[in-house]
């Protein structure tokens, strides 16, 4: 068998798509076939393909098969930020400051988002992020123990949670929402400033295939701009 990489199949069947080997609407060979085209493991098509899903080329359904779009929408890709890195390149100094750390059985809004049992411990996390010790943003954090194996005893005064989970609980998808929010009694307490004030708050959930990993708000200091490239 030879070694492949996801990414060169990838590759490989979008030219294919490009060159209108299957038709849009058509279902695409299966993944013991393609890992036969290729001579490599199923596993490595199952990545390939899930990839070219992502960005909305196919589509793929558990026992309907693999169909090519027949009107192929680009979709965007957001990239977990990691906070320390914002604060860093704006020169300076970040440390995490837990506010709160309980495991305990989460509340039923909190179970129905992560797909939780009832009755199901997760982790509660509340982190300030600091920037020269002044307050830059407030999480509040909700972490499905079972899909983040070694968080319960992560050193989270030293990493945050935000970077551990990046680093170490690779999700596959996820949501996320930017709104303006008004400060409540704990953000304003958290971050320096007024009840009322707004916030630029991010609301985000992330999931591994059908396991789902955490759900949060991070809720940023009154005057904050987000800055990113297409």
């Amino acid at each position: 068998m030879s070694e492949h990489s996801h990414q060169s199949i990838r590759e490989a069947i979008r030219e294919r798509l490009a060159a209108g080997e299957w038709a849009p609407g058509g279902l695409m060979p299966g993944e013991t076939a393609l890992a036969e085209d290729y001579r490599c493991a199923r596993t490595t098509v199952n990545r390939a393909l899930q990839s070219l899903a992502d960005e909305g080329l196919i589509e793929r359904k558990r026992r309907a098969g693999t169909r090519v779009i027949e009107l192929p929408v680009r979709r965007a890709k957001f990239e977990i930020p990691i906070v320390r890195h914002e604060i860093e390149a704006n020169g300076a100094r970040y440390h995490p400051h837990i506010l709160l750390n309980e495991t305990m059985t989460a509340p039923d809004h909190i179970a129905a988002r992560l797909r939780l049992e009832d009755g199901t411990q997760a982790l509660h996390l509340q982190t300030l992020h600091l920037a020269d010790g002044r307050p830059h943003a407030f999480e509040d954090r909700w972490v499905n123990i079972e899909a983040a194996p070694g968080m319960l005893e992560a050193p989270l005064d030293e990493i945050s949670a935000n970077e551990w989970l990046v680093r170490h609980a690779p999700y596959s998808s996820g949501d996320v929402a930017f709104s303006a929010s008004a400060a409540a009694p704990r953000e304003a307490a958290a971050l320096e400033a007024r009840e009322g004030d707004a916030l630029f708050t991010i609301e985000r959930t992330t999931w591994r295939e059908e396991s789902f990993i955490t759900t949060m708000k991070l809720f940023y200091r009154p005057g904050y701009k987000m800055v990113t490239q297409l």
